[in-house]
């Protein structure tokens, strides 16, 4: 059939459809229910209700023209519902059917979800009117606020200072947010004493007052962008590194280092100071005592301790020497005991020193007018081995944590004898820490006392001197312990075993577990995001503390003694055990020791400007008149100089 006559036919059809509802609405008369009827229309009633079922399925199938498709009825003959389906372009009267189901299924579905919704809406409808009730306050607010373009509960009711009050408890999101409302809250967000204070909170420019920097917004924008970068250059190892060696052909013996500065003692007696941010600084020439000075052969330097105004070192004598880290040169305090000194303290916060030689102990502080003077002196039961202090207490009595055996003993000058924190016999303390309220400290466990979990570490709470918490289980010694700069709550230390382990103080458990230098970990730091840890072996390792990854490592002969790290900096000294070695041959008794046994401080500095003029080594910016220039290996002329017809001038 071709397409003309397929068009000629539906027309047809649709013609004689029309005929036929035109007809049935013309005989259907609808007729009263009333009782007062015509005689007549009873006879007429049945064939009424024959016409209504017709015009019923005749008004569906109005209704099916309309849409695009038609209904089939059961009473219709086969070739109206045939023709129906060639008007529709349909070939199948089940699809007819098949809607009707869909739409059934729909229907039901409806139901039951309007049954569940009524439920809830009866149950929860107490608290959704408070919501609704709520929400429309809401709305009302923020209708009047665009109503107007100043807000006047600040500029009438409430004072500038007051105001300013109220929003220095946002922090920068929702300052920034508040600026976006009015001109007058625009005014109040960008306050600089607000930028200022957050500035401080987030530990910037600590010591700088609210008009160090004209728009403190803008100085908190870059600290933050500079603190991202310094981070990024730590984990991918960008920066500069380099060797603070004093080259006198001593042994190294001991390293301190506070903020910039980084102290050294060395077998020859002598002791030097670097300020790394001014390499050329004066201070760095430091003069041994007289009776130390005059000593042949000099003693070896013991231990060191620097803060940021006073140096300190004593000497195998029993001498102890104070420097002042801004003016160096002559001692500022000196004083000797008659015995070898064990161990030696510095205050972080105040100049006050205490030293121990053997069972003695000494506490000595400056006053006001800078005039040193011994504070307190006490004999304990046994031999102390190592002490610390109790940081942020500048305006309090020092307090300071001593091992000494199986003891732990806290000393307060205004008390009369040192109150003992923990004591148990045959069990001593292997290393030790302390914060602003605790103090950790790592017990070794021997005999029938290893069945019980091996060694452990006691932390104790300096306020009630009672015990809080004990943390690990090792067959190994604890080695080395950091309660002082880890993040709150948490504590890292270094083990024999071979691990570097960080514990949550609040539930006793053990969060990372690091299997970090195969001969025994002997220093550890750690901060809101990674550990430097030092081993026995030489190897100095970076971890990312959340990951539990290493990030680099750097390796060198000795042992790592000290590992000291700031936002920026970190310094390390690897020490060696032996302080006599021999020369290359058995009967070579030289004096000079090889550049391999000295040991090595190395200073790494992440900060963006790390290439800058500033931070160019002492060695790169010496002149050649100077004769130390020598041992560098530095040679004013060489042969291939003029070969290039360069003058050795230039």
């Amino acid at each position: 059939m071709a397409a003309n006559e397929l068009v000629a036919f539906r027309e047809r059809w649709k013609q004689e459809l029309k005929n036929r509802k035109e007809e049935t609405g013309l005989v259907c008369v609808p007729s009263s229910s009333s009782s007062g009827d015509h005689p007549e229309q009873k006879d007429v009633k049945k064939p009424c209700d024959t016409l209504k079922q017709e015009e019923s399925s005749c008004t569906e199938d109005e209704g099916s023209v309309s849409g695009g498709s038609f209904a089939v009825e059961a009473d219709q003959p086969q070739y109206v519902s045939i023709a129906r389906s060639l008007l529709d372009g349909r070939t199948s009267p089940l699809l007819d059917r098949i809607q009707e189901e869909r739409t059934r299924r729909k229907r039901q579905y409806d139901n039951m979800t309007n049954m569940c919704s009524v439920s809830l809406q009866q149950q929860q409808r107490q608290p959704q009117r408070k919501v609704k009730k709520e929400e429309e306050l809401v709305d009302q607010l923020i209708q009047d606020l665009n109503e107007v373009n100043d807000i006047p509960f600040f500029d009438i009711e409430l004072p500038y200072e007051l105001a300013l009050k109220i929003f220095q408890y946002l922090n920068c999101m929702e300052l920034g947010r508040c600026a976006q409302v009015s001109r007058a809250w625009r005014v109040l967000a960008e306050d600089g004493v607000l930028w200022f204070r957050l500035c401080q909170r987030e530990g910037y420019h600590q010591g700088a007052s609210v008009s160090s920097s004209p728009c403190w917004k803008s100085t908190l924008r870059d600290c933050r962008n500079s603190a991202r970068t310094v981070r990024s250059n730590w984990k991918n190892r960008v920066g500069s590194v380099s060797q603070l060696q004093f080259e006198l052909g001593k042994i190294l013996c001991d390293v301190s280092s506070c903020d910039s500065f980084v102290l050294a003692g060395y077998t020859s007696g002598d002791v030097r100071l670097w300020d790394t941010l001014h390499w050329d600084s004066t201070s760095s020439f430091l003069k041994t005592n007289s009776l130390s000075a005059n000593t042949h052969p000099r003693p070896h330097v013991s231990h060191v301790q620097i803060n940021s105004t006073v140096a300190a070192a004593s000497y195998e004598d029993g001498c102890v020497d104070l420097w002042s880290t801004e003016t160096g040169g002559e001692p500022i305090h000196h004083y000797q005991i008659p015995r070898r000194i064990q161990a030696l303290g510095l205050s972080p916060d105040r100049p006050v020193l205490i030293s121990a030689a053997g069972s003695y102990v000494r506490l000595d502080s400056a006053n006001d007018c800078g005039y040193w003077r011994t504070v307190c002196e006490t004999r304990l039961p046994k031999t102390v081995e190592s002490l610390t202090f109790v940081p942020n207490r500048a305006d309090q009595s020092p307090l300071v944590v001593l091992a000494a055996g199986e003891d732990v003993y806290l000393l307060n000058p205004q008390e009369e004898q040192p109150r003992t924190l923990h004591s148990v016999y045959g069990h001593p303390v292997t290393c030790l820490d302390a914060s602003n309220t605790l103090t950790a400290f790592g017990v070794k466990r021997t005999g029938w006392a290893m069945h019980d979990g091996g060694n452990k570490i006691h932390v104790y709470s300096l306020e009630t001197g009672k015990p809080t918490v004990c943390v690990g289980s090792s067959p190994g010694d604890f080695t080395c312990v950091n309660l002082r700069d880890s993040p709150p709550h948490l504590l890292v230390c270094g083990n024999k075993d071979r691990r570097v382990r960080v514990f949550d103080l609040r539930s006793s458990s053990s969060l990372v577990s690091l299997y970090a230098h195969h001969l025994g970990v002997t220093s550890v730091q750690a901060d809101d995001w990674k550990i430097v840890s030092g081993g026995d072996e030489g190897l100095v390792c970076v971890w990312e503390m959340r990951m539990g990854t290493k990030l680099w490592e750097m390796h060198n002969r000795h042992p790592v003694r000290h590992v000291r790290f700031n936002t920026s900096t970190l310094v390390t000294a690897n020490i060696p055990d032996d302080k006599s070695p021999r020369g290359a041959c058995i009967t070579d008794d030289d004096l000079t020791a090889h550049r391999r046994h000295r040991g090595v401080i190395s200073h790494y500095d992440f900060s963006e400007d790390a290439l800058s003029q500033d931070h160019i080594l002492p060695i790169c910016r010496s002149d050649y008149i100077d004769s130390s220039g020598y041992n560098y290996n530095i040679n004013l002329a060489v042969p291939y100089d003029r070969l290039s017809g360069s003058h050795p001038s230039h």
